[in-house]
């Protein structure tokens, strides 16, 4: 692995955060539909992704190099999706990337900054 700079570190603690709160927001949540429907997370849950795919934009690119089954590149690409097209945004996608992209890419990034 490569050297983790205090910036690099940095932004990884914000993914992190972001990740945790997002966990935390969903927390009881069911399925899509209700996810959707109640505004105040869904709209937390966007903004949150937003801010990791802005914290995967900071990273140094050797650094990421340095760590290829994360897809730093897909993660950035959805930051950019979701700022540019929230009104076509697909509540069942965004749902699934909370079960299963997401808590992969907290599992990750904690092993990492251990």
């Amino acid at each position: 692995m490569s050297f983790l700079s205090d910036k690099d570190r940095v932004n990884l603690e914000a993914i992190l955060l972001a990740s945790t709160k997002i966990e935390t927001f969903i927390k009881g949540i069911e399925n899509h539909e209700q996810f959707y429907n109640d505004e105040k997370t869904f709209d937390s849950v966007l903004m949150n992704f937003v801010i990791i795919g802005e914290s995967v934009a900071k990273l140094s690119t050797e650094w990421k190099v340095s760590q290829p089954s994360i897809p730093w590149n897909k993660i950035k690409a959805f930051r950019n999706f979701v700022a540019h097209n929230y009104f076509g945004l697909d509540s069942e996608e965004i749902w699934q990337l909370t079960q299963f992209n997401l808590p992969q890419l907290r599992e990750d990034v904690k092993r990492i900054l251990e």
